[in-house]
């Protein structure tokens, strides 16, 4: 995964509110639930959630559908996988080595 991509999944997923839909959303599963929905569950109000349901698509970690008068959202698993797996790919690696971590200086 590119870097760049990478870093806009996890800003995306930066804010307590943003975090908040996408586990609701992931909790639906695959069908996904209305904006309405995730309104009354997250309890944000509709012009907040719709700029967090915003930034998230934008960032591939959320799709949205237009069903009849609603929109449905889905947690887009498959990206959110990918995101898992950039920044697990290199888990532990150094510690294989017998490298230890950097510590940055408190002063």
């Amino acid at each position: 995964m590119n870097p760049s991509l990478a870093a806009q999944g996890f800003a995306a997923m930066g804010s307590e509110a943003r975090l908040d839909v996408l586990r609701i959303l992931v909790r639906a599963g695959e069908s996904g639930l209305t904006v309405g929905e995730i309104r009354e569950r997250s309890g944000i109000a509709a012009s907040t959630l719709a700029h967090h349901l915003k930034f998230l698509s934008a960032a591939e970690v959320v799709s949205q559908e237009k069903v009849g008068r609603s929109i449905v959202c889905r947690a887009s698993f498959k990206h959110l996988e990918r995101l898992a797996g950039f920044i697990l790919s290199e888990c532990c690696q150094d510690a294989d080595r017998g490298l230890k971590p950097k510590v940055a200086n408190d002063g």
